[in-house]
Order: C-alpha cells, then structure tokens, then sequence
C-alpha cells in the first residue's frame, strides 16, 4: 500500500465511504513507510513513528515497540542513511520508545532523546513494578508467559510545559497535555501544518480507562484535543492507526473526540455531585448517542464505563459508596456463605451457566467466580467458569475486556 493509498483509505473512512475493516487501523503488525510530505516519512507499525531528514540529520518522533524496533529501524534506514541526531517520545508507553536503541547501535555520533520530564519518573515505576507489568500484558494480550521490556533509553533533555526543538532543518513545537498519561506531547511542525498527536488520538474511543493501569484524565485530555483542533493542520499524524489529511477532517475527527470525552466527564461529575454510587453512574452514563456510528470512536480497546471508573478514581477515591465495601469481608469467605444459601457450589455454577446461555453474561460472571472461589478445586465448577468466561469474552469488543475474560476462561487461572 502506497502513501497516496493510506492517505486515500483514511478520506473514505472519515468520508463515509469505507470502514476500518479495509485496514487493521488498531492492531497491525506489519511495518510500511511512507514519504507524506518534503522529507517527512510516516511509518506505520504496533506504534507509528515519524520521521524527518534536514541539514545532514534524520530526528524521530517516537520509536515503536520491541516486537518492532528492528523492522522500523530498517525501513527508516531505507529511506535515509542520515545520522539520527534527535528523538521525541510523545510518552514513556513501551510501544512508543523501543526502537532508540537500534538507532544508536550505529554509533554514529550523539543523540539527543527529548521527552516531558514525568517519562523518567514513568521509567522509574516500570521497574519498580515490572512483574506487575508483565502479567498485565500477559492477560491483556493473552501471551504464553509474562512479559515487559526493561531498561529503557531514558531522555537526555525533559521540559514542563511547552519546548521549541531544531532538528532535521525544521523546529517542533513541543506541547505537554496530560490524557492517556501524565507525560504526554504532542508535536507542531507548523511550517507544514503537520500534528503529531501520539496516543491522544489512536483511531478508536479514547484509552482513558484501563482497568489494569495506571491514572488517566478524561478532561485533560478534552482540552487538548480542543487545543489541537483549532491548529488547522493539514496532516495529523497518530500514535495509532492511520494518518489524515485535510483540515476540516481533521478538526472534525478531534472535535469529536473531545466532545465524546467531556460528555462522560461531565455526565459523571454531575452525579458525583448529586450523591449517587458508582454503581448507579456506571449503568446510565453513555456517551453522545449522534458519535456512535463514528469508525474513530468505536470502544475496540478501551470502553466508556472504564472511562467512568477512572473519573471515579481521579476524584472520587476508591471508596465506590457501597458501604458493604468499605471493609469487605474475604472473597473466598462470602462466596462459601452465598454457595451454602443456594445449596452448594454446583448449584451457583448451573445456574451461572444457564444465565449464560440466555445472554446474562454479567450476573453470570458474579455466580461462576463465587462458585469457583467457594469450591476451588471442583473440577466441574471449574470448567462451568471456563464456559462461562468465554461465552463473556466472545460477546465483548473490547482489548480490555475481552483479555480479562478470556484470561479467566483458561484452565488453568486461579479464582480470583
């Protein structure tokens, strides 16, 4: 596929007249680079990259992730032989940085890796957490064992607020906006109207919930696709998925998704205010009926009620206004209480199974994990949970959602 091809794709999806089912827009693993403008090339990749050639230097914005970091380095080396003389991380993500270390294998000269100054700090829970980490991804993305990169290229040069960086024979205009995560650029070549968004637009309903990670922030985010959109770029550039061209897609695209955002926020807010559980918000908040049938705004990776749980969090704390889970008592220990009422384990587990069956997949959930947990070694409760986990994974769209429960209709998956 051509660059003219991708740019054409991503027209008559926003247009109306194509859908993502054209081009694996979320989740692709095949690297593809392509010139879009004078000496700046947009590669394609798990994480995107940008590069620009100027001056006798190449510089980056972000590197990809591990599984791709030798073939992004090669397709960049096929474009330009030019030393790499400067990086940007648009955020610390693994899947935005990897790829550095190929680069400098080279040994041609210094690199200077610019980022917001919270990416070391970023660097420094990833260690402290790395086996968390590693768990995380293996469930999220049902790998064969644990796994997450460590030692990663920390930036030489960070900044606060805003950063201007000559590079390549052009200057990038260094924006700090907090939303998927609280080190988060953006990047302005305003010479070429060119906006490099990094993951606060990725193609899909924003990851602003993620149930497994760390803190996101649903307004902060709004205000900065706000800002973005009243740039009249020509060209946005994604951390994700395809690049856009025209201005008016563009602005329409983030507008958007800013107003898909600030709706859940201040649906949620305001019943906060009003005194209402968590439980009540997350049944009712929805986003804006009229975005639903937008291709970019589809809850194939995150969805809006973990976006409503991370607002709860951000400021509400943890206590979710059920008092019975203030001081709970032990899992193991109600489910065993719950299986003795209903006459046994095995009874909760048939008619976890038969709820199932009819489309209850919620309320299932509930009955198979007290099941399991109050007989954890039946081996009939447990393959009960296997189907019920499954038929739950089946029915969701989500990355999140459907890594959780498949992960827990493995055989082997301890309750809990």
């Amino acid at each position: 596929m051509t660059e003219r091809d991708v740019l054409a794709l991503s027209t008559r999806i926003i247009d109306g007249a194509g859908s993502l089912g054209e081009h694996p827009v979320q989740m692709g693993f095949e690297v593809h680079l392509g010139e879009l403008a004078p000496d700046l090339a947009f590669v394609e990749a798990f994480g995107n990259v940008v590069a620009l050639r100027g001056d006798g230097e190449l510089a980056l914005v972000d590197a990809s992730g591990p599984l791709h970091a030798r073939a992004v380095h090669e397709a960049v080396r096929r474009w330009s032989d030019l030393p790499l003389r400067t990086a940007v991380y648009t955020h610390g993500h693994v899947d935005h940085v990897a790829a550095i270390g190929s680069f400098e294998a080279e040994d041609r000269g210094p690199l200077d890796v610019v980022a917001h100054e919270a990416v070391t700090a970023r660097f420094d829970r990833y260690e402290r957490t790395h086996g968390y980490n590693a768990v995380i991804n293996q469930r999220q993305f049902q790998l064969p064992s644990p796994m997450f990169p460590r030692g990663h290229r920390r930036p030489d040069r960070t900044y606060r607020d805003h950063l201007e960086v000559t590079t390549a024979g052009r200057t990038l205009e260094l924006h700090h906006d907090r939303g998927e995560t609280d080190d988060g650029t953006w990047v302005w070549l305003a010479d070429q109207r060119v906006l490099c968004t990094g993951d606060l637009f990725i193609w899909a309903s924003p990851n602003c919930g993620n149930p497994q990670k760390a803190q996101r922030y649903c307004d902060e985010w709004a205000a900065a696709l706000r800002k973005m959109a009243d740039l009249g770029a020509e060209l946005l550039l994604p951390g994700h998925g395809l690049p856009i061209e025209g201005a008016d897609r563009i602005r329409g695209v983030l507008g958007d998704t800013a107003r898909w955002l600030e709706s859940i926020f201040d649906q949620t807010l305001e019943l906060m205010n009003a005194g209402a559980r968590l439980d009540e918000i997350v049944q009712v908040v929805r986003p804006p009926a009229d975005l639903d049938d937008r291709p970019w705004l589809q809850p194939v990776y995150d969805e809006p009620e973990f976006v409503v749980r991370g607002i709860w969090r951000l400021y509400g704390g943890w206590y979710d206004g059920n008092p019975a889970h203030l001081k709970p008592a032990p899992d193991a220990v109600l489910a065993a209480e719950v299986a003795r009422l209903a006459g046994g384990a095995e009874v909760l587990a048939q008619r976890a199974l038969d709820l199932s069956a009819e489309g209850e997949h919620r309320l299932a959930g509930h009955l198979i994990e007290m099941a399991t947990q109050a007989a954890p070694s039946d081996g009939e409760v447990r393959r009960a949970r296997a189907t019920v986990f499954g038929a739950r994974a089946a029915a969701e769209r989500s990355t999140m959602a459907k890594g959780v429960f498949a992960w827990a209709a493995r055989p082997d998956d301890s309750p809990g």
